[in-house]
């Protein structure tokens, strides 16, 4: 029937779903859904709150778990009594939970400050827990804690620098390298790393990590005045003493001033020591300097050294101490000390605790020391100066001057060049320092169009051929030079890039010497002595290799047998050999041996001789061997037809030798190394050479 279309497509009776879908589903379910039939919940590892990721495997590979980095569904049952809302697994309820954001306590009061005295830190905190975020609400927004700088006073005495305290705390107790040293504060030039406690060891100038944060209220840089460590964490503070506040000293150091009290100090200083070992003061500085700055007018054998006033201790080349470029901190500020082409400059920001005098060590007498310096103060403390000596300047005593043209961008056809300024002194027009004129007034470059002569054509250039890499054969290379060179309105010239120049480039590489190799004579290595101990034989190839024309190798051919003396045979007697024994010398120590033109053997042997142990005996270039031991027993036959030849006697005749005679052994491969040229065979004749057995 077709009843379904009386249905009322208005009516629902469907039933209500859940508002929590998870309810209805499983996890193992819901990883079927997500990868297919067969997967499960993961059960390779347990998750601190499975409610994060749905994590899944396959029975047949349990520990192969997959996720698609999304939670289980709202409402799915995580542990018993629990279901997952928002990410969390939380208590079940009879109603739906709605996530809750975090809000924060109220403040608490400031603790104790950090610091009685120099500038410390206090802080107060509250909690996240008015109500705290709950099913996956958001967190309280801000910080946890707030700090407050106090007790920014100066502590009485003379300055301490309270990183530096912290450091030399440690020279004590704290051993590096199986030694105790002299610790001195070190900055890291990461940002990081600025509230971490890093000393550096005066003796040996090794850095060491301390493995500590720096105490609450240590200055982050000896750059910055102001901001201040708190929990291992840089707290920007401004020149108010107010946390997160962007206000700055100005040069004098008027709190959000704007240099109208600032006042520049400038000073030149001559004098000529009359005592080679004394220290020489030149002048002062004092407290409250900034941007100060001081140069060696001209090279000189001297060195410059500065004392602390207040304490009386040096802070730089202390008399025996070598003067070497340096970056250090002293009196709380870093220093930059520099010593090139004989001449010394120092400079620091400020500003200075307490007053300084700089001195100068000299080492030669009546070497003339001449120094300059400059800085920047308050406008209160010039009285304090009191040096007739001093010249007092204003800020615009110094004027960006211009100094030269830069180097024009092209060689022709148009380029452009810029002006370059230079710091210049109004009272003599001298050149100096750049960091002696205000940057903020440096005049914007002016440029202009130069080098407007058109360009000539660029020509390719080549060098004359080099020698051939070979004398003969197929491989010989000569090669030389190519470049694109252009002409230049001075008579100069430049090189320029290969795609300047027209046409295809010369070639650089060409053959050369290709003829045919004459042959040459080449022989393999001696083979080992054929006797043990006595005289015996060596044997070796000897080829005419090479001769690409067929031709024949020239000069004598090398010889292919040689005599070879081992050691004497034990119980020799008179030219009687016996069979010799084991030897103690090593085999292969040889020496040749000249047998006459016509070899008569004195070899007596109480052995029959069973004939020639090598087809090689019957030739006749080898029969002068025979008065040899070791050849006449190798070659028996032969040699005693030679012998009875030579006396008119009759051959004395031998036994044919026994079937299964062993042939000589192949010599040693050729060496590649050809010997002088001889006179021989054609290119490739092989003479074979008799390998004699063992006596």
């Amino acid at each position: 029937s077709y009843d379904c279309l009386l249905d009322d497509p208005f009516e629902h009776q469907w039933p209500t779903l859940p508002e929590l879908p998870g309810i209805n589903y499983s996890m193992d379910e819901q990883c079927r859904f997500d990868f297919g039939v067969g997967y499960k919940t993961c059960t390779a590892f347990r998750t601190f709150d499975p409610c994060k990721q749905l994590w899944c495997s396959h029975p047949d590979n349990p520990y192969f778990c997959k996720t698609k980095k999304g939670p289980p569904l709202d409402g799915t049952e995580c542990s018993p009594g629990k279901w997952c809302f928002k990410g969390h697994c939380i208590w079940k309820t009879s109603e739906q939970p709605y996530s809750q954001d975090g809000s924060w306590s109220s403040w608490s009061k400031f603790g104790s400050c950090s610091r009685t005295c120099g500038g410390g830190v206090r802080s107060r905190s509250r909690s996240c827990d008015n109500p705290p975020p709950a099913y996956g609400g958001r967190h309280c927004p801000g910080a946890t804690y707030e700090y407050q700088v106090c007790n920014a006073e100066e502590c009485p005495g003379p300055y301490q620098d309270f990183r530096a305290q912290q450091c030399s705390k440690r020279n004590s107790y704290y051993t590096h390298q199986n030694s105790k040293h002299s610790w001195l504060p070190y900055e890291h030039q990461d940002d990081a790393q600025k509230c971490e406690l890093i000393c550096q060891s005066e003796g040996t100038g090794d850095v060491v990590f301390m493995n500590q944060v720096v105490h609450d209220g240590t200055r982050c840089s000896y750059r910055d005045p102001y901001s201040i460590c708190v929990r291992g964490e840089c707290v920007h503070v401004g020149c108010d003493k107010e946390v997160g506040s962007l206000k700055q000293d100005d040069k004098c150091g008027v709190c959000g001033g704007d240099n109208s009290h600032c006042r520049t100090v400038k000073g030149t200083l001559a004098k000529t020591p009359k005592q080679t070992a004394s220290v020489l003061k030149m002048f002062e500085i004092p407290a409250g300097a900034r941007h100060l700055q001081i140069e060696e007018i001209e090279p000189a054998s001297h060195s410059i050294a500065v004392k602390n006033q207040a304490t009386g201790n040096f802070i730089l080349n202390a008399k025996g101490k070598e003067a070497k470029s340096q970056v250090f901190i002293e009196m709380g500020l870093e220093w930059e000390y520099t010593v090139e082409h004989g001449k010394e400059s120092l400079k620091t920001s400020g500003p200075l605790h307490e007053a300084i005098s700089v001195l100068v060590i000299p080492q030669e007498e009546e070497a003339r020391s001449s120094l300059m310096y400059r800085y920047i103060i308050h406008e209160d403390l010039l009285p304090m100066i009191g040096n007739n000596n001093v010249l007092l300047e204003e800020m615009d005593s110094y004027e960006w001057a211009l100094k030269s043209w830069s180097q024009c961008s092209k060689a022709c056809g148009g380029g452009i060049q810029y002006t370059k300024y230079g710091c210049r002194r109004k009272s003599d027009n001298r050149m100096v320092h750049r960091n002696f004129c205000d940057n903020s007034k440096k005049p914007k470059p002016i440029r202009r169009r130069c080098n407007l002569q058109e360009c000539s054509q660029p020509v390719w250039v080549a060098e004359e051929w080099g020698a051939c890499s070979k004398s003969c054969g197929k491989l010989g290379v000569q090669a030389r030079a190519v470049q694109c060179v252009q002409r230049l309105q001075d008579g100069t010239n430049r090189t320029l890039h290969t795609k300047y120049c027209p046409g295809q480039r010369p070639e650089t590489r060409r053959p050369c010497s290709r003829t045919p190799c004459p042959a040459q004579w080449r022989t393999g290595a001696w083979s080992e002595c054929s006797a043990s101990c006595g005289e015996g034989v060596q044997q070796r190839q000897v080829v005419c290799k090479g001769g690409e024309s067929g031709g024949r190798c020239e000069g004598d051919k090398p010889e292919a047998v040689q005599g070879c003396h081992v050691a004497i045979c034990p119980g020799k007697l008179s030219g009687i050999t016996t069979d010799a024994g084991d030897q103690n010398t090593p085999k292969g120590q040889q020496v040749p041996q000249d047998g006459p033109k016509n070899p008569v053997s004195k070899i007596s042997s109480r052995e029959p001789c069973l004939g020639d142990k090598s087809i090689f005996c019957q030739m006749e270039v080898l029969a002068r061997y025979c008065s040899i031991p070791g050849y006449n027993k190798l070659c028996c036959e032969s040699c005693g037809k030679k012998a009875s030849t030579a006396t008119g006697s009759p051959p004395a005749t031998s036994p044919t030798a026994p079937p299964g005679t062993a042939a000589p052994s192949p010599a040693p491969p050729l060496s590649s190394r050809p010997t002088a040229p001889a006179q021989g065979g054609p290119g490739g004749d092989l003479t074979p050479a008799p390998r004699a057995g063992p006596a």
